[in-house]
């Protein structure tokens, strides 16, 4: 039998799990750890900035690949509590991720020792697991386990707190004989996609839902090939988009209260029936449930048992993994179609394109300063179908979910539940670290960008290149839209007068100087007709450079995006123009119909 440290069988089990990538920052608690990643090799390592931003990383690297699972390593104490809102951020978007951490010695812990913390006890609502190894042997145990429940049932993140007692401890273990654990996922039976099938059959204009979980089990193409066999539109959620092409005659846009299409909310609100398949019918795609649920029947397949009947009670539940129900789904459907016992929905199908040529928002404007509506028309022409967008939290967000486009799962790669502002620059990181190859894309406003700015220089350190469009009003955007609901507008303005860069007028911060100084290149751009020139400027600094390339819009300052107030989506709120000619929304899925 091999003689290793506990440190050292962590790392080889890591291997044997499919981890070939880590983000992290080392400490004096964790450098037993960072030895045997040294020693071992095979698992290549990106030093971050902020060990919060070490877990957005390995968010963003998770989200890119079916299979993959980020890892975020850090030392005791503050080291934890920083990735307190990746592990948030995961576990509200059902995202796999591993944050090991180092701790103080066993005999200390609970003696004020330095940077000792019960990091376990403060992470357990927002992981499957959060444990401290007390003993040394355990060590192999607690990694298999850990990857067991984070690929098994809801994925989510798991914490490892490794003393450094533990860690430089030496135990048997023999990596070569090591098993990943067999992963557990509930299935639907037969007879329970018969009977979600007939309820579907019996309705006149029946719509899926379609959620993250469709992507998390990787089942877009199952998904597609079930709507196509029952004629079903599809809506996406903010998690699910892509998983079909926003061009597919099934796609029925989005809906919700704010990333959410005209179309699809009017569609949504014609419908009888609706399936949901991976899905946990967040609140600001329902918006009121009174509104949302009338004269419509559910169905709700979840691989959660108890996220079933928690937000509404359906008229039918299925607990399963999405593949698993959509590979019965498809049977069933193909049998159905052949014995002629499939209702033609033609009609109702091509009801839902009709809207999405006739209700849409203007996106062409030229005026100075930038409209943002623009800055999405410029991004749909310059990024083509490959893209992989990464986006979190705020106006920029909300306007980017309505007006641009997404052809691939995992192409829209959006924080849902948690939205912590600064997780755009990391998770862009870790999805280019996962995809060298891809055009990466990051849309951020400028109080997000600021929130973790620093991250820019990991990029150029490690030469991870992609591009990142910044939309600035000098404001909380949307903060200063919800305030308009109590007359305030307190406390959200960002703009004053930069002694360094008086060009600027009050938008403050000078973001080209400091993506500059972190080692990046930036593109400012005051008029719109210079936006498209500027993105394509960006992608090749990229592909020279090998560093992020910022493309900064100065926006005008107010711009009040499409969504609700009244948390109904019956009542979507459009303060801007809306498109009544073609040349309104030259990008749009369909040419306007008017």
């Amino acid at each position: 039998m091999a003689r290793m440290t506990a440190a050292r069988a962590a790392v080889e089990i890591l291997k044997r799990e499919g981890v070939s990538n880590a983000f992290g920052v080392p400490g004096a608690a964790i450098n037993p750890f960072y030895a045997a990643l040294k020693a071992s090799g095979g698992i290549d390592h990106t030093l971050a900035r902020h060990v919060e931003g070490a877990s957005h990383m390995a968010e963003g690297y998770t989200r890119t690949h079916a299979g993959n699972i980020g890892v975020c390593i850090g030392t005791s104490g503050p080291a934890g509590t920083d990735m307190i809102t990746g592990l948030y951020s995961a576990i509200g978007d059902s995202i796999p991720i591993l944050c090991i951490t180092g701790q103080a010695p066993t005999a200390v812990i609970h003696k004020e020792d330095f940077q000792a913390v019960d990091i376990a006890s403060i992470a357990k609502p927002v992981t499957k697991m959060a444990v401290t190894v007390l003993e040394a042997a355990q060590v192999p145990g607690v990694f298999q386990q850990a990857f067991h429940l984070m690929r098994s049932g809801r994925p989510g993140p798991v914490l490892i707190d490794l003393p450094i007692d533990v860690q430089l401890t030496e135990i048997e273990f023999d990596p070569e004989t090591y098993e990943p654990l067999q992963v557990y996922k509930p299935a639907a039976t037969r007879a329970q996609i018969e009977k979600a099938i007939g309820l579907l059959n019996a309705s006149e204009r029946p719509l899926i839902v379609a959620g993250g979980g469709v992507i998390n089990a990787d089942a877009a193409e199952l998904l597609v090939e079930f709507a196509e066999l029952t004629g079903t539109p599809v809506v996406p959620t903010l998690m699910g988009w892509g998983l079909l092409p926003d061009d597919h005659e099934l796609n029925a846009g989005m809906v919700g209260l704010q990333t959410s299409h005209r179309y699809g909310n009017a569609t949504f609100l014609e419908s009888d029936f609706v399936l949901g398949i991976g899905n946990r019918w967040a609140n600001r795609h329902t918006g009121k449930l009174d509104v949302y649920t009338a004269g419509r029947k559910f169905v709700h397949v979840d691989v959660e048992p108890t996220q079933i009947g928690k937000i509404f009670a359906p008229d039918y539940g299925i607990a399963s993994d999405a593949k698993a129900a959509l590979e019965l789904f498809v049977e069933v459907a193909k049998e159905l179609k052949a014995a002629g016992k499939l209702p033609d929905r033609s009609g109702w199908a091509a009801s839902a394109q009709e809207r999405k040529a006739t209700l849409q928002r203007r996106t062409h404007f030229d005026d100075i300063p930038i409209k943002p509506q623009r800055v999405y028309e410029e991004m749909n022409k310059a990024f083509g179908p490959e893209t992989r967008y990464v986006s979190t939290i705020g106006l920029s967000q909300i306007a980017g979910a309505q007006m641009l486009h997404v052809f691939k799962p995992r192409h829209w790669i959006n924080c849902g539940q948690a939205g912590p502002l600064g997780w755009t620059i990391p998770a862009a990181l870790g999805v280019a670290k996962a995809d060298p190859e891809a055009q990466v894309v990051a849309l951020s406003g400028d109080y997000d960008f600021q929130f973790m700015i620093e991250e820019l220089a990991v990029g150029a350190q490690h030469r991870i290149p992609y591009v990142h469009v910044l939309v600035n009003n000098s404001y909380l955007g949307l903060i200063r839209q919800a305030q308009r609901a109590f007359e305030i507008d307190f406390q959200v303005n960002l703009e004053f007068e930069n002694v360094n860069s008086p060009e600027l007028g009050i938008y403050g911060v000078d973001h080209v100087k400091v993506a500059e100084g972190l080692g990046c290149k930036a593109i400012r751009v005051t008029d719109p007709s210079e936006l498209g020139a500027a993105l394509e400027q960006a992608k090749k600094l990229a592909q020279e450079y090998r560093v992020p390339v910022v493309v900064e819009a100065i926006l005008e300052r107010v711009t009040n995006i499409s969504m609700s107030t009244t948390n109904d989506i019956s009542n979507v709120v459009e303060f801007e123009e809306i498109a009544t000619e073609p040349g309104h929304s030259p990008t749009s899925i369909r040419t306007l119909k008017v």
